[in-house]
């Protein structure tokens, strides 16, 4: 593993900067950083470039590092800064050569009317003009007039001011698209007011306007724009369309995001037990791994922002942190017209039969095109969900097209939460639903949660047009009450020899001393018209006249024989489990049918059964 890329003090003890994005703070008070500064040369050969990643994957610390980077009035600081780093090595010629002016949209306030977000976006400009004033005091810096009321003018101010001078501007603008994506985010009722920002004379496009006039008068002589998706840009596309998209390169898919080596090589420095670190970083993989920004890289990375937060509580307390879910990376796709649909689909999609594919990741498309989405793969809708991290690069189809995924368990666990929510909106009811579910993994009995699907969530269904009616959306439902991560390591689809088990869920290393059971679960789902069945008829009927009808008796089976292999090789492969295994079967959306399938290590058979 390369170790050289990890900056970290001497000895055991590692500082991480969880929640930190300040270079400066990172390097001088000797935190950990993952270094990417080989990347800067590369960065330079274009002048005015737009990097997307998701939210919270360490885009404002690279922002900073770049700050830091070419800052003139850091020159004496560069050595201390820098000179440890891959870039200290050999610097660009470039390096403490401009004049820094950053702005993060981030700070401004999206809940207000249009005239006060233009207000709030004034503040915060000129407070960085007034910002920029102090920090090149001593440069000779013509007056320049702030406006109050008018940024712009502030903005062409300082650009009268600094236009003769020898040393030029670098613009940073860090999550150029935040606000904006909260207006758009808060439903239908709001698209207008966003409209009015990024459209005809709208403020953000104004402002865009401006910064590419000054960019092409060599005021601004390089920008760096950070955002999550390119749909604000696309739809102020006409008053700025000269930056160059990186965020699809290889030489940049971890720009921001940490490598499984470099985990490796942290956790090797911490000199934690190498079962514990084994274990820590089988933990990490299944969470926050697995994201791809480029077709031709095939390494994924880690989220950079949650590993630090699970290294930084592992390391002070010796365990995991119970919580692996963050819930500021949850985005509310349900006010999207469709979006409450779109989130089951997902959710079953992603299972290994079923593929998300599109033709390709759309890379220039508006509110409106979205929000109108007619195509037959909604490709703009998933391309949204792929810039703000819910889905990830996974290849290409047999026919070409673009193959996505849910890239952890993370991002499946922001969701489990909203389905459940969507289709039980009492709290009264879901809290009966994880009664239910306790009764499984504490007591290994099946019976109850059962009972709860029937009576509860398949009322839902019948009363509701989705896509499919199989065992995906069987599973679906299980999986949102059954999902517990802070006590187990839930998988579904999980693959055991080439092959994959419905749903398993695996005690948590760090809470195998708890009175727990492991979970595998096989669904089957056999439709009233295989039963011969009416909706009616299923469900007067008592529940073993239901276990004996033909087509469920050979689902029971089928799904039996492979609870049985999928779960000799589990225990096989983890020897400590405690593990029960299920077949739940479903006739429609009407009834339920379950075994226990018990597997000794000697024999096998089953028992339990459906129970009156």
């Amino acid at each position: 593993m390369d170790t050289k890329k990890i900056r970290c003090p001497k000895g055991d003890f590692m500082n991480f900067p969880y929640g930190y994005s300040d270079f400066k703070k990172i390097i001088l008070n000797h935190y950990f950083y993952c270094d990417r500064t080989s990347r800067i040369a590369i960065l330079e050969t274009n002048d005015i470039q737009l990097f997307l990643r998701p939210r919270r994957f360490g885009k404002s610390l690279l922002l900073s590092m770049l700050e830091n980077y070419y800052d003139v009035a850091k020159k004496e600081l560069f050595d201390k800064l820098f000179g440890h780093l891959e870039i200290g090595k050999k610097p660009t010629p470039l390096h403490n050569s401009y004049f820094i002016l950053k702005w993060d949209f981030s700070c401004i306030d999206a809940s207000g009317s249009v005239d006060q977000i233009r207000q709030s976006l004034y503040d915060h400009i000129n407070n960085c003009i007034k910002r920029f004033l102090i920090c090149y005091q001593n440069y000779n810096i013509p007056p320049i007039n702030i406006d109050p009321a008018n940024a712009l003018s502030s903005i062409q101010s300082l650009a009268n001011a600094v236009e003769f001078m020898d040393t030029s501007i670098y613009l940073l603008i860090d999550e150029y698209d935040n606000f904006a994506n909260e207006v758009m985010m808060s439903g239908d009722r709001h698209i207008e007011r966003y409209e009015s920002l990024v459209r005809k004379e709208g403020i953000l496009k104004t402002i865009f306007k401006n910064i590419k006039s000054l960019a092409s008068s060599d005021v601004f002589d390089r920008i760096f724009i950070t955002g999550v998706s390119p749909v604000v840009m696309s739809d102020i596309t006409s008053g700025f369309n000269i930056g160059e998209n990186i965020y699809f390169e290889d030489d940049y898919n971890d720009l921001c995001g940490f490598t499984e080596s470099e985990i490796q090589a942290v956790l090797s420095k911490m000199k934690a037990n190498e079962v514990h670190s084994n274990n820590a970083l089988e933990i990490m993989k299944l969470y926050y791994n697995g994201y791809l920004f480029s077709q031709d890289v095939t390494e994924p990375v880690y989220n950079p922002t949650l590993v630090l937060y699970f290294l930084k509580r592992f390391q002070k307390s010796g365990r995991f942190p119970e919580n692996m879910f963050d819930e500021n990376l949850a985005m509310d796709i349900s006010e999207i017209k469709g979006g409450n649909q779109l989130i089951i689909d997902l959710m079953q999609q992603s299972h290994q039969s079923h593929k998300i594919e599109i033709q390709q990741i759309s890379q220039k498309f508006g509110i409106r095109r979205m929000l109108s989405d007619a195509t037959h793969d909604r490709s703009f809708l998933i391309s949204f969900l792929y810039y703000f991290g819910i889905l990830t690069l996974d290849g290409r189809s047999e026919n070409g097209d673009q193959v996505l995924k849910l890239p952890n368990l993370l991002t499946k666990r922001l969701y489990v939460d909203r389905i459940n929510e969507m289709l039980l909106p009492e709290p009264v009811e879901r809290d009966k639903g994880k009664d239910a579910a306790k009764k499984v993994y504490q007591k290994g009995d099946m019976e109850a949660l059962c009972r709860f699907v029937e009576e509860y969530y398949f009322m839902v269904f019948r009363n509701r047009d989705y896509r499919w009616a199989n065992e995906l959306t069987v599973k679906t439902a299980f999986l949102t009450l059954l999902y517990n991560d802070i006590l187990f390591i839930m998988d579904s689809e999980r693959e055991i020899e080439r092959q994959f088990a419905d749903l398993t869920m695996i005690i948590r290393p760090d809470m195998r001393n708890f009175r727990l059971f492991d979970i595998l679960i096989e669904f089957k789902y056999v439709s009233l018209a295989d039963a011969g069945l009416t909706g009616e008829e299923a469900r007067s009927l008592s529940a073993s006249a239901i276990a004996s009808r033909p087509s469920v008796m050979r689902a029971m089976e089928e799904g039996k024989e492979q609870a049985r292999k999928y779960s000799k090789s589990l225990m096989k492969k983890y020897p400590e489990l405690r593990l029960k295994s299920f077949v739940v079967t479903a006739l429609g959306f009407d009834r339920v049918c379950w075994s226990e399938v018990v597997v000794p290590l000697s024999s096998h058979g089953e028992g339990g059964g459906m129970r009156e």
